[in-house]
């Protein structure tokens, strides 16, 4: 949600940010319906999985009817307050909430197309957040979303597969079965090499957008292949770092299912990611 604001330059300006912030407790209500919905329909199946089993509804300490009356308000508060932002957000809002559905009780049964729309809905919650504040999107950093998104998402395919025993596939997730191993290993190779590519190319292209800061007033003296545009690409080893150990972790530890978790618990990926945040934003807005 925060891409948009800060590739675009706005980070520190308070109506920008506070407008992100805003949209991001939306998508939270919106996000959070989704996955309740999601989780009434799949509680059957849940139950015969080592993890999704322990969840409120599988387990049977969250009622149904309950369960679906928060959904229910939880989505109605979203898309009223999306409104207040701008049209277009409120469309990208429903077009999330739209898509999430349809993967609930079609797509996730429909080979290649479970994963894409996965993706898709890292996809929208970036323009969600580009839209609500009417920033621009760089091609190749939509591209690298995109395939981050596909990296995320195999990733997650491939982690429940390892998970789940062959008689297990069948009863929780038929879909798991049409995804052999070493094809799962193609596509994360695949979109791996390709996120991290793109987000080069992204940081070669990158103009000069911020004309304040004390770094950046220092730059204006150095010779031009010092300036900040180049200096981003400081930034691609640590996004190197950042796509191998998370592979690691999906092949070495059998990580991935839940990414936010992985990345959130893993240490020297937690690391990377406060590291490539931080120098990201002192290289483009200059603090000092």
């Amino acid at each position: 949600m925060f891409t948009g604001l800060v590739f675009t330059g706005w980070l520190f300006i308070p109506e920008k940010f506070w407008t992100v912030v805003f949209a991001t407790g939306i998508f939270c209500l919106i996000t959070s319906s989704v996955y309740i919905f999601n989780d009434v329909i799949d509680a059957p199946k849940d139950r015969l999985h080592p993890l999704k089993r322990n969840r409120p509804i599988a387990a049977g300490t969250l009622p149904i009817p309950v369960a679906l009356f928060a959904a229910i308000l939880l989505v109605t508060i979203g898309l009223w307050l999306s409104l207040n932002i701008n049209f277009f957000f409120f469309i990208l809002s429903l077009g999330y909430i739209a898509l999430h559905f349809t993967y609930s009780l079609v797509l996730k049964h429909i080979v290649i197309l479970d994963v894409m729309a996965i993706a898709s809905g890292f996809i929208l919650r970036v323009y969600a957040g580009a839209v609500a504040i009417n920033a621009h999107i760089n091609v190749w950093l939509l591209l690298c979303v995109i395939s981050f998104a596909l990296f995320l998402a195999i990733g997650k395919r491939r982690s429940e597969r390892t998970l789940l025993q062959a008689k297990d596939r069948e009863n929780h997730r038929q879909v798991l079965s049409h995804y052999p191993e070493n094809l799962l290993s193609i596509y994360t190779t695949m979109f791996a090499q390709a996120t991290w590519v793109t987000y080069a190319l992204f940081t070669f292209q990158q103009p000069t957008f911020i004309t304040q800061g004390t770094l950046l007033s220092l730059m204006s003296v150095l010779p031009r292949a010092f300036v900040n545009q180049k200096l981003l690409m400081l930034t691609v080893p640590i996004v190197i770092y950042g796509v191998m150990r998370y592979l690691q972790l999906i092949y070495d530890q059998e990580k991935g299912e839940s990414p936010e978790e992985v990345i959130l618990t893993d240490t020297p990926l937690l690391a990377a990611v406060i590291l490539w945040g931080i120098l990201l934003v002192f290289i483009i807005y200059g603090i000092g």
